[in-house]
């Protein structure tokens, strides 16, 4: 038994050195790098955002009556001046002839005015007829004429409700399906029929919330973040299928008052849309162009890591020794992590190899890339 444990005790021993030889004879670890470098980064910024149409026209019966006929093709394109809906147009076509009569006889009744008047008058300027008479001749020329102007306005709203008849788009886009099924009484009630929808330009609206506002604006005090000249931003979007639409946009309204109930703002952006390839309520994404983020430092992703005290990264030393760096960060870019503190020019960033550093550990550099170039071939990608 004594012999047993003396020899388990050898071989244990002899197990330890071997594995202090082991960890005193592996060579450094393999590292790559990413050589840190100050230089302007564009600050890109994506929304989930919503296609709208710029206008929305919804066309409405402005007249009583049954709905005769439906024109066009529902959810196909018109012109503007293109017939959407006729309406029943016999009554109508009664109310301008009764208004053709009526104003006939007041044109007649008129003129029969006016003659009297012109006979009166020179009998009761030689006295043979009284000034009552004459009155009564003025007042009835008066009256008549009266009845003329009214009679003609009763023509004219006629033709007009008889013109009403005849529903046309007032914009070119795509028509919805109808409201209204053709033999349907309409009044006050159901009087809206379609919309029209102009496509181009396309709007697209997304929110901004209220933090996100805020730290913007503190980046932009703190000099690390520069707007572009008349806030003129310029807005991709993207579609679905990560497809980017070919033609850019740009910011055209910012609500001035944050929505209460979800804490954001509505910005939107206007986009030309020639071949109809953008359709209202679609989701895409804006990608808003324009800012900088001025001498940034900026970090692959895979590089920076979080502990239990924040973020940090793995950098190496002069003599090839990684050294624990803790790091602030600021924004994602792309693929990358704006660094606000912790990193200096020239500071090499571990990016593959990690998992076998410790502080002070040997390390080989294997591949060391400058982050400049590096992220000028992602901006020509």
């Amino acid at each position: 038994m004594l012999t047993a444990a003396v020899l388990c005790g050898v071989l244990a021993l002899s197990g330890c050195d071997k594995g202090k030889e082991g960890q005193a004879g592996r060579g450094p670890s393999p590292v790559s790098v990413v050589k840190v470098t100050r230089h302007d980064v564009p600050a890109d910024m994506t929304w989930v955002a919503k296609t709208e149409s710029s206008r929305a026209v919804e066309i409405y019966s402005r007249v009583n009556g049954f709905l005769d006929a439906r024109k066009y093709t529902e959810g196909g394109m018109v012109n503007a001046g293109d017939v959407l809906f006729m309406m029943d147009k016999k009554p109508f076509e009664v109310q301008l002839s009764e208004a053709l009569a009526s104003l006939d006889s007041s044109l007649a009744a008129h003129e029969v005015a006016k003659r009297n008047l012109n006979r009166i008058r020179p009998l009761a300027k030689l006295k043979a007829l009284s000034q009552t008479d004459l009155d009564q001749a003025i007042g009835d020329f008066q009256t008549t004429a009266a009845a003329v102007s009214n009679a003609k306005a009763q023509v004219e709203n006629a033709k007009l409700n008889l013109s009403y008849c005849t529903i046309t788009s007032p914009v070119t886009g795509y028509a919805s399906s109808a409201l209204q099924t053709d033999g349907t009484y309409i009044n006050m009630s159901n009087s809206h029929l379609a919309t029209v929808y102009t496509m181009s330009p396309m709007w697209v609206t997304f929110s901004m919330s209220e933090n996100e506002e805020a730290k913007i604006n503190q980046e932009v005090k703190e000099g690390i973040l520069r707007r572009p000249e008349n806030h003129d931003y310029e807005v991709q979007l993207e579609l679905a299928g990560g497809e980017i639409y070919p033609i850019s946009g740009r910011v055209t309204f910012s609500s001035p008052n944050f929505n209460p109930s979800t804490g954001t703002f509505e910005l939107r952006a206007s986009f030309e849309n020639p071949n109809n390839q953008l359709r209202p309520q679609q989701y895409v994404r804006a990608i808003v162009k324009g800012a900088t983020y001025v001498n940034a430092i900026v970090v692959p992703q895979i590089a920076v890591q979080e502990g239990s005290k924040g973020h940090f990264v793995w950098v190496i030393t002069k003599d090839n020794k990684a050294q624990f760096r803790p790091v602030e960060v600021g924004s994602w870019i792309g693929n990358d992590w704006l660094i606000k503190n912790g990193l200096d020019e020239g500071d090499k960033v571990v990016t593959e190899g990690m998992m076998l550093l410790a502080s002070e550990a040997p390390v080989k550099i294997v591949k060391e890339v400058d982050q400049k170039s590096s992220a000028d071939d992602k901006a020509k990608k």
